[in-house]
C-alpha cells in the first residue's frame, strides 16, 4: 500500500496520515497516536489499522494487537454518554457488583456493548481512584458516588436525550 498523505484519502485515511505524520511516524508513539485517532473519529474504525501500520512500517497484527489489548481503544463508535462503572475491589465491598447486574439489566446491554438506539455505552473500570465513596460511576468528566440502583436509574434519566 502507497503511503497516504493527508488530503488523498477518506476522511479516516487523511487522520490517520495526519496524527501519524505529527508523530514522526514513530512507532514508539503508536499509544499516542491511537489515542489522536480515537479523539478524532470517536473510535479506531477496522479501516485505519492499514494506514498506521504502513505509516509506522508494523505489521497490522501488531497495531491490532495494542488495539485490542487496552480497554480504553474502541473499535467501534460509543454512544452519545458512556457510563463507566467501577468494579475494582473496594468498589465491589461497597456494592458495585449489584450495581453492574443492575446497569446491566437497565440498559439492556452487557458491559462493552453500546445501547441499540446509541444512547449509552456501558464500560467497566477498575478504578476511579474514588474509593471511600464507593460505588463510583464515570459519564464524561462527571464523577458519580455511592451509586446505587435508584442512584443509577435517576442518572440515566437524567442523561437520556441530553447533550453528551
Amino acid at each position: 500500500m502507497a503511503e497516504i498523505k493527508p488530503g488523498q484519502g477518506n476522511a479516516v485515511d487523511d487522520t490517520v496520515a495526519l496524527i501519524c505524520g505529527d508523530h514522526g511516524n514513530r512507532p514508539d508513539a503508536l499509544i499516542e497516536i491511537l489515542h489522536g485517532i480515537q479523539g478524532e473519529q470517536g473510535c479506531i474504525p477496522e479501516e485505519a489499522v492499514a494506514g498506521i501500520a504502513d505509516a509506522l512500517n508494523m505489521s497490522r497484527a501488531d497495531v491490532h494487537g495494542v488495539i485490542t489489548f487496552y480497554h480504553d481503544f474502541d473499535r467501534q463508535p460509543p454512544g452519545r454518554h458512556v457510563l463507566k462503572v467501577c468494579r475494582a475491589e473496594s468498589c465491589q465491598a461497597t456494592g458495585s457488583n449489584a450495581l453492574a447486574a443492575h446497569a446491566e439489566d437497565t440498559l439492556g446491554v452487557a458491559f462493552g456493548a453500546t445501547t441499540s438506539d446509541g444512547e449509552f455505552t456501558l464500560k467497566a473500570v477498575y478504578c476511579l481512584g474514588n474509593c471511600a465513596l464507593g460505588p463510583s460511576v464515570l459519564v464524561g468528566e462527571s464523577l458519580h458516588t455511592r451509586v446505587d440502583a435508584d442512584k443509577f436509574d435517576a442518572l440515566v434519566a437524567d442523561l437520556r436525550g441530553s447533550a453528551p
